[in-house]
């Protein structure tokens, strides 16, 4: 046994004696400079969402607090939670309550939030992905997970036809959230289940001229 030891041993002593190799180059040719047209980047970016059955809501930018709030009242929602930095004019036609997160705030009391409403950092159309990073209006991760809604405000001139552009535009020292569709999961039988480890319900709020 020592004998084979020592060998095994030795050959990794030697091994480690040899000059490293050099790096491997590994090609980063990715596909980039992609460009969609609004109307072509709308229509791709709504279909990649209904496919994964969230719910679209595409408005101008003045009437975002109009359909934030036909939103939150279709589904009786009383309670909902915000990110610190959300733009408080979205929420002026929404007359339940509001409560700001932060840190501090427990999980389970996120749990009895009916809903949450935040921003978005970067969407990509192709692959009907929306980023949250944490910035301001977005929040932290838990925030966007534990409540059974999540309503997501998305301004299209944040939305990348494909990924290499999209990851492009984060910050990739941020917390980096990334969503395509209400959480979801099958079983063995392929039985589709939603809200299992995340939001039951998505829906966005696409703002086509912001």
């Amino acid at each position: 046994m020592n004998s084979a030891r020592e060998t095994v041993l030795g050959r990794i002593r030697d091994a480690l004696a040899l000059a490293p190799a050099p790096a491997a180059v590994v090609p980063r040719d990715y596909r980039t400079g992609r460009a969609l047209p609004d109307d072509e980047r709308l229509a791709l970016f709504t279909d990649r969402l209904l496919d994964y059955k969230a719910r679209v809501h595409p408005c101008t930018a003045g009437r975002t607090a109009e359909v934030v709030g036909d939103v939150l009242r279709e589904h009786g929602v009383r309670r909902i939670g915000v990110p610190a930095g959300l733009d408080a004019r979205w929420l002026a036609r929404y007359d339940g309550e509001v409560r700001q997160d932060d840190a501090d705030v427990p999980h389970t009391q996120l749990d009895a939030l009916d809903a949450v409403v935040t921003a978005s950092a970067v969407g990509c159309a192709e692959t009907g992905t929306i980023f949250l990073d944490g910035s301001p209006g977005q929040g932290r991760r838990a925030l966007s997970l534990v409540p059974d809604l999540h309503l997501c405000v998305v301004d299209l001139s944040a939305v990348e036809a494909g990924v290499p552009e999209a990851v492009a535009r984060l910050a990739p020292e941020r917390p980096t959230t990334l969503i395509s569709g209400p959480s979801a999961t099958s079983d063995i039988e392929l039985e589709r289940v939603e809200g299992v480890h995340g939001p039951r319900t998505l829906v966005v709020v696409i703002r086509t001229d912001a």
